[in-house]
């Protein structure tokens, strides 16, 4: 190469060196120029990986006293039977109103929701009507029990004489599924 190169004359030199640097630059344009970020995109998406494995590190440590929770949430609270579930909500419903002074006027259908992996929602309306006092003392001591009830919607009226309340009740409770098939249902989801 370099006979051949000292055989040219002056121009001809700096043509072929003139070519051999555009060449080189034509390369770089091509292939090395445009490979300039993907170090910091490789740092980057390092960044994230490292971070999304902190994350689930974290995750999986706290397991463990997830599943202690789990269980201990389970373990809370009375198991009533799937088919008693709709009479003991109404037996705990009418038993409160009875000692809190409040007539129930009206019941409608229960409904009954499993959406949930641990509890079934039992769901009722009830028209009563009570003083303030009595209305009050009735709803409290129903949220306040260990009956797992609650008062969803409430609607407020006096009755044509002014002298009580006409409340219209959406009621709500909350059982614990059978806590054997509850614990069965998270395996069967994994082996589908």
């Amino acid at each position: 190469m370099k006979k051949y190169f000292a055989q040219l004359r002056p121009m001809e030199r700096r043509l072929v060196v003139g070519v051999i640097v555009v060449f080189l630059i034509v390369l770089n344009a091509v292939f090395i120029w445009p490979h300039f970020s993907d170090w910091g995109n490789l740092q980057r998406r390092l960044g994230d990986a490292q971070r999304k494995l902190n994350l689930y590190q974290t995750a999986v440590a706290q397991i463990p006293m997830l599943q202690a929770q789990v269980k201990k949430f389970e373990s809370e609270g009375e198991f009533v039977a799937p088919e008693d579930q709709g009479v003991d909500f109404m037996r705990t419903v009418q038993a409160q109103s009875a000692q809190s002074s409040v007539n129930i006027v009206n019941t409608s259908r229960q409904l009954t929701r499993t959406n949930d992996a641990f509890f079934v929602e039992q769901s009722q309306n009830i028209d009563v009507i009570a003083n303030d006092e009595q209305l009050v003392d009735f709803l409290y001591k129903l949220g306040s029990g260990s009956s797992m009830i609650r008062v969803r919607d409430l609607e407020l009226q006096t009755d044509p004489p002014r002298l009580h309340l006409s409340a219209k009740i959406r009621l709500v409770a909350n059982y614990q599924k059978n806590p054997k098939a509850a614990a069965a249902q998270p395996s069967n989801a994994k082996a589908k």
